[in-house]
């Protein structure tokens, strides 16, 4: 027969060993649960990834649009800023027409038609033409040319046609230095 000493460490043993299955069993239920999250973010990373790569691949395609349209101007899908506006021919407005653009003292200034005028949109100032119509402007001295929208009133200096943002100014201009450009102003008809 057992003593009471022995039954007592027998019972001490089997408490630990009880604590201690436990504490085993805990980990591993642990180490398995960390592994799973650790899988799932690894799927989300890579998914992310696709995610971003197929993005950049439908950028690409739209800039390829974009630059095939802008190749072919007179008959295709007119882009400005990337905006679908449709598709219309354009009509000579004025040929040798001189151009400048807004001083960045009026970048944030409201404009004539309510709006915030942004130096780096694709906007004009025109005295006469209504605003929102579309005019294609071609640099005489190197054939560049873009499309900008009229936002506003001027320029209210003598001899000069067209106020350019200067986003769209420095685009179709040749010499960065120099403040005015002789132009051709097409206008777009729908």
């Amino acid at each position: 027969m057992q003593s009471k000493s022995q039954i007592r460490q027998k019972s001490n043993f089997i408490k630990w060993s009880k604590k201690a299955l436990t504490f085993f069993v805990f980990i591993a239920f642990l180490g398995i649960v960390i592994a799973q999250t650790s899988n799932k973010e690894t799927n989300k990373y890579s998914k992310f990834k696709d995610s971003i790569a197929k993005s950049k691949n439908a950028i690409t395609d739209k800039k390829q649009s974009v630059s095939d349209t802008i190749k072919e101007l007179n008959q295709q899908e007119v882009i400005i800023d990337s905006l679908f506006l449709g598709t219309g021919t354009f009509k000579l407005f004025k040929k040798n027409a001189h151009a400048s653009y807004y001083a960045d003292k009026f970048h944030g200034r409201k404009t004539a038609n309510g709006k915030r005028y942004d130096k780096n949109k694709l906007t004009a100032a025109h005295k006469k033409l209504p605003f929102g119509t579309i005019v294609k402007v071609t640099n005489e001295a190197n054939g560049k040319s873009l499309l900008v929208e009229i936002n506003d009133r001027g320029p209210f200096v003598r001899y000069r046609e067209i106020d350019l943002s200067r986003r769209a100014f420095m685009e179709i201009t040749g010499n960065k230095s120099f403040g005015k450009l002789s132009v051709t102003l097409e206008i777009l008809q729908k």
